[in-house]
């Protein structure tokens, strides 16, 4: 396949080659393009293969342990259940150990479909790790491992931010007077700032199904 030295100049020149939002954002449409093609028309979405292969073999989830296990958002995740109960893939009944919560289980129709795209979603997969040479397929794996296992880490504040985090603009700008150091930035101090969170995602009908959200910066006073 030959490539377009013309689109390269075009990232290269913009930008877009260098920001890991934007080239995420393209593997992303690649990948669900690739498994569109192996998986077939009428077939699970990548979503609904995502929330059966997070139920099988278990006794039931709750929508909160599909959250944290799929990475789709609350929201999504109630209207793409529903969805599925009507279609008989899952069921869901009242939690023995908990009277207020209901656990969502894999019905046997869902068992089935599984059964079915498991070999779809395998041959997607190679496709996908076929656009790398052999020896960067397990690195790449690994670092999409990675960068997931980090932001999980950061939203449940098991780690902080890195303390290099604040850019120099934002550092305490030190100055002496009368033989005394005094921070100063417009007469004030300045707070390290937390990282913003990433948004939740979009619903099961949107065009594409976006699983990298873009950042979502919130005003913090200082």
């Amino acid at each position: 396949m030959k490539k377009s030295k013309h689109g390269d100049k075009v990232m290269s020149k913009n930008g877009l080659d260098t920001s890991p939002s934007h080239l995420l954002h393209r593997v992303l449409q690649i990948a669900l393009d690739i498994y569109s093609e192996e998986a077939g028309e009428g077939a699970l979405s990548q979503r609904q293969y995502a929330v059966l292969k997070a139920l099988e073999g278990s006794e039931g989830l709750s929508q909160t342990d599909l959250v944290r296990v799929t990475g789709i958002d609350r929201s999504t995740l109630a209207d793409l259940v529903s969805r599925m109960l009507a279609k008989e893939l899952v069921a869901r009944e009242r939690s023995v150990t908990d009277a207020r919560a209901n656990l969502v289980q894999i019905a046997p129709g869902g068992k089935a479909a599984l059964a079915e795209m498991e070999p779809r979603v395998a041959a997607a997969d190679e496709k996908i790790l076929s656009l790398l040479s052999a020896p960067k397929r397990d690195s790449f794996v690994k670092l999409l491992r990675k960068l997931t296992a980090a932001r999980e880490e950061a939203l449940s504040g098991e780690i902080k931010p890195r303390k290099d985090t604040v850019s120099d603009v934002e550092k305490p700008v030190k100055e002496k007077k009368g033989g005394k150091k005094k921070d100063k930035v417009s007469g004030k101090k300045m707070k390290k700032l937390p990282f913003p969170p990433l948004s939740e995602g979009v619903s099961e009908d949107a065009t594409t199904e976006e699983l990298v959200h873009a950042p979502v910066v919130k005003a913090v006073s200082v």
